[in-house]
């Protein structure tokens, strides 16, 4: 039977050539595919060529109205108390793992007005951190792990790390009119 052997060898070795051509294929995809760590504290989504904290619109958030989104689509919040605009939020106390900072990336120098938004009160703030970060109507911005994508408002009147956060109106106003919760968990 000539078929048998000489067979058996044929497709032994074309396996082990698919085999190694896809071991290949999947080296060079991991090797084409690169991640640029980012600034502590920051955060990417996935899918989303630029970071959040370079383009600022406006959306429909439900329960809100209008508010201030940033490039990724989601709504920002800032963090007050009293008449203090922009209560310390940092990596050393934990609230930027809950309220992710959106710091320029390495190179931009000032956010870009989209839909919605007023450039003139679009700016930037440099913190002791070094980073640059934008601000509106000279708040502070922050996304909230809570959101887990375009058109939530769930952080919007949590009082915790020293304040309470709001979103803002296109105006650079904070959302003060729906009803506040609370954790006491240091939290959020």
């Amino acid at each position: 039977m000539m078929h048998g052997r000489y067979g058996d060898r044929r497709f032994t070795n074309g396996m082990r050539l698919g085999v190694a051509g896809c071991a290949v294929a999947l080296t060079l995809a991991a090797c084409g595919s690169s991640t640029k760590p980012g600034a502590s504290g920051s955060s990417s989504s996935a899918g989303t060529s630029s970071s959040p904290g370079t383009k600022f619109s406006t959306e429909n958030v439900s329960g809100l109205g209008t508010v201030v989104v940033d490039g990724n689509g989601r709504t920002v919040y800032v963090l007050v108390s009293g008449s203090n605009k922009n209560v310390n939020c940092d990596d050393a106390s934990g609230c930027t793992k809950v309220w992710p900072d959106l710091p320029l990336p390495d190179g931009s120098s000032a956010a870009t007005a989209g839909s919605g938004i007023q450039s003139s009160l679009l700016s930037t703030m440099k913190l002791s951190d070094g980073e640059t970060y934008p601000t509106y109507n000279g708040y502070l911005m922050y996304e909230f792990s809570g959101d887990h994508g375009m058109g939530q408002g769930n952080g919007e009147g949590i009082t915790s790390f020293g304040g309470t956060w709001y979103a803002l109106t296109p105006a650079g106003n904070t959302i003060t009119a729906k009803t506040s919760s609370s954790n006491s968990g240091g939290g959020y």
